[in-house]
């Protein structure tokens, strides 16, 4: 499989940004635009990042970037309209029925931190809002894209039906049928939109890690996650037979350096794309590509976020988008105690990449003294952390 050819594409399908015309309006704040109707998304953008993001990739962004997703996805060609229409709001216009929806349990702190710009931003549709409030989360996180936006989305009229949310127990058939049903999603696109799995935390799937306490190290938007799934798994962060999760090659959190989280848990989804077929080179691709991978990504998401919408009625916004905070340079790693020995690997067409393994934590050990006691010089240990001699 040629990902070089991948890329051309890719980079051919994303949405080009509007240049500057002699129709164009300059915003309060200096920023040119199409349309003055864009110029209501900068202080909205201001809100969010003050009222709800903190100018952060940590938990808020997370549940915004997964609100995006489901809002978008409950549409169907094959139902018609009556089914749902795509990006248009409907999670926030019908708060006590799409969120109630088994596929969407623990989106409803996305949905209650949004629903109040729909009075303070009264010009901005219920669909704009979510997907723009998506666009500016995304741009917090260290590695993602700055993607594009456009405006105008109609509001729903009624909730979408239930069923339309993939969920972690879908077979591979399943999924790959419900995104093609909802826009003719490839099964490149589909892997390509889990990228956002690196800003991820499912903490619903176990419900004795719902009240753990989780690392508040920021989410950084990058390619680990698709070496990680691809390691076997050696045990659960909590609670093992949850529907929807495998076992985990990571299942204890590091605290080495200050956090307090509980480990990987891993979808079943994840697993069992990274390992078919039909999508098991397109995974694999994406380890320690980080541009390729935020480039698949970016032309996904902007395909997504405009379902039920024709892009020719809406306005290219994405000037109003800020700035993002900067690329990753670090590269994929395998984890301390694993290494290649521990992949799983089914596309045999491409060649694995050679990556290194992260060192295992220091220990420091105090020895015994000769004369019995413990005022010996430390001793310091490096690799992975052994019982004290």
């Amino acid at each position: 499989m040629a990902f070089a050819s991948l890329l051309a594409l890719v980079a051919l399908a994303a949405t080009v940004r509007a240049a500057p015309s002699s129709s164009s309006v300059t915003c309060s704040d200096g920023t040119v635009v199409p349309d003055s109707m864009c110029c209501d998304f900068i202080p909205l953008a201001q809100d969010l990042q003050s009222m709800v993001l903190q100018n952060e990739c940590g938990e808020d962004a997370h549940e915004i970037i997964r609100l995006t997703f489901h809002d978008a996805i409950a549409i169907s060609q094959s139902l018609g309209p009556s089914a749902g229409t795509g990006a248009d709001g409907s999670m926030l216009l019908f708060p006590l029925v799409e969120p109630e929806f088994q596929a969407s349990n623990g989106i409803d702190d996305s949905v209650n931190n949004l629903i109040p710009f729909l009075s303070s931003h009264p010009n901005i549709t219920a669909g704009d809002l979510v997907q723009f409030a998506g666009a500016v989360a995304l741009t917090n996180c260290p590695g993602a894209p700055r993607v594009n936006f456009l405006a105008g989305r109609k509001n729903a009229v009624a909730p979408a039906i239930d069923g339309l949310i993939p969920v972690p127990q879908d077979n591979v058939s399943t999924i790959l049928a419900r995104f093609a049903d909802a826009g003719n999603f490839s099964p490149f696109e589909v892997v390509s939109l889990l990228a956002s799995h690196s800003v991820a935390r499912a903490d619903k799937v176990d419900p004795t890690l719902d009240a753990a306490p989780f690392d508040t190290t920021p989410f950084t938007f990058d390619t680990q996650i698709f070496l990680e799934v691809l390691l076997k798994g050696v045990g659960f962060p909590g609670l093992d037979n949850n529907t929807g999760e495998v076992a985990s090659p990571l299942p204890f959190g590091d605290t080495s350096t200050g956090g307090n989280d509980t480990g990987m848990m891993r979808l079943q989804s994840d697993f069992a794309l990274a390992r078919d077929e039909r999508t098991a080179c397109f995974w694999q691709g994406f380890v320690d590509q980080q541009d390729f991978m935020a480039q698949s990504f970016q032309a996904a998401f902007e395909k997504m976020a405009i379902l039920g919408s024709n892009a020719a009625d809406l306005i290219n916004c994405s000037a109003v988008v800020p700035q993002s905070v900067g690329p990753v340079t670090v590269p994929a790693t395998f984890p301390a105690t694993t290494g290649p020995q521990d992949l799983q690997l089914n596309c045999t067409s491409e060649t694995f990449p050679s990556l290194s393994i992260d060192p295992g934590a220091t220990e420091t050990l105090i020895p015994h003294c000769p004369d019995g006691t413990e005022d010996c010089p430390s001793v310091q240990f490096s690799g992975p952390a052994t019982d004290s001699p």
